[in-house]
């Protein structure tokens, strides 16, 4: 069984609690500000404990948290092209907060929000209301998010249903290092994406609509490639990618996505998910200017995330997978991420 307990963290606009999942081999910290996951421990193969995900220790980090440590964001993660989309011949037009484009659900997404909660079987579920016109979406939208830790793998079940028809796309975005976080890279991290494909972006990160063949390109990781060397080679600051697990209109089967092996600790992660799509992103935009847990200055790629989700700007290319809710439906993706050694 998982030990689950819940203490105080701060106050934002109300209590901010701070839920503590521990199982034989991980242990999990959960905040209700932005449903961020705070802390994931795991041991080395040496059995030595390490904190692998990047973030902040006391609650004031998070309450602007710019990057998104650990904060599940929506209601549409990723890119909206010009902020911009049409349901049923209406416009609705969103936050400019990244270039031309809209960002991670806007300026106050639900990574700002503080979730209710409570204790489920071997973990917490949170939720969220998020009324018609929040942030310009239409509809409400009443979104739940379940973390479950069994042995050593975490669960995230996300769900949400609403009374309008609403674009959604909910995403997790922890910033992983299996080194330990505050470890200055990830070039010695080795990658795998279960990916045929990839969606090339244009120069505001915008999918051109292209679904492109990895075939003898720099995205295929398919077999495992050291990160250091590939990011050397790849074009711009680095990868910050959609690769696509499924095709639009194929049932949403869970598949095994990605893994990442750190040899150093032997460390190792795999995630599968449910999701068309993972955004695998290698921290191109820290800079060393935010401070993170114990001090640490987290610099360019010094962590990596794995973000499951639907395609970026799918709510404005037809071809990609559906990224509408109706009313009457319930959207529901399952990820896991679990974690061992070599």
């Amino acid at each position: 069984m998982t030990e689950v307990c819940k203490e105080e963290f701060g106050t934002a606009v109300g209590p901010v609690e701070k839920w503590i999942l521990r199982s034989c081999s991980v242990s999990v910290e959960i905040i209700s500000l932005g449903c961020v996951i705070k802390s994931i421990k795991t041991a080395d193969r040496c059995g030595q404990n390490a904190d692998i995900v990047l973030g902040y220790d006391d609650l004031e980090g998070y309450l602007s948290n710019p990057r998104y440590f650990g904060a599940v964001v929506g209601r549409v993660a990723n890119r909206i092209a010009k902020g911009r989309f049409v349901i049923d011949d209406k416009e609705y037009k969103l936050a400019i907060n990244n270039g031309p484009n809209a960002l991670h659900g806007g300026l106050k997404g639900f990574d700002k929000a503080v979730w209710t909660t409570e204790a489920v079987d071997n973990g917490v579920k949170l939720r969220h209301s998020s009324p018609d016109g929040d942030e310009g979406y239409p509809g409400n939208l009443n979104a739940c998010v379940t973390y479950t830790l069994e042995k050593n793998t975490l669960s995230v079940l996300y769900q949400a249903q609403t009374d309008h028809t609403t674009p959604i796309n909910l995403t997790n975005h922890s910033y992983f290092n299996l080194a330990g976080q505050g470890t200055p890279d990830i070039y010695d991290h080795e990658v795998t994406i279960s990916a045929e494909s990839y969606l090339p972006v244009d120069d505001t990160m915008i999918p051109t609509g292209e679904v492109k063949s990895v075939e003898k390109t720099l995205f295929d990781l398919r077999k495992p490639v050291l990160l250091g060397s590939r990011l050397k080679e790849l074009p711009g600051p680095g990868f910050d990618h959609n690769f696509c697990l499924s095709s639009p209109g194929q049932p949403p089967l869970e598949r095994k996505c990605a893994r990442v092996v750190h040899p150093g600790t032997g460390r190792v992660l795999e995630v599968s998910t449910t999701q068309p799509g993972v955004q695998f992103y290698t921290s191109n935009f820290l800079d060393g200017t935010l401070k993170g847990k114990g001090g640490a200055a987290y610099s360019k790629h010094s962590a990596f995330c794995l973000e499951t989700q639907n395609w970026p700007d799918a709510v404005n290319q037809p071809n990609f997978p559906d990224a509408l809710l109706r009313p009457g439906e319930t959207y529901t993706h399952t990820t896991r991420f679990t974690f061992s050694v070599v």
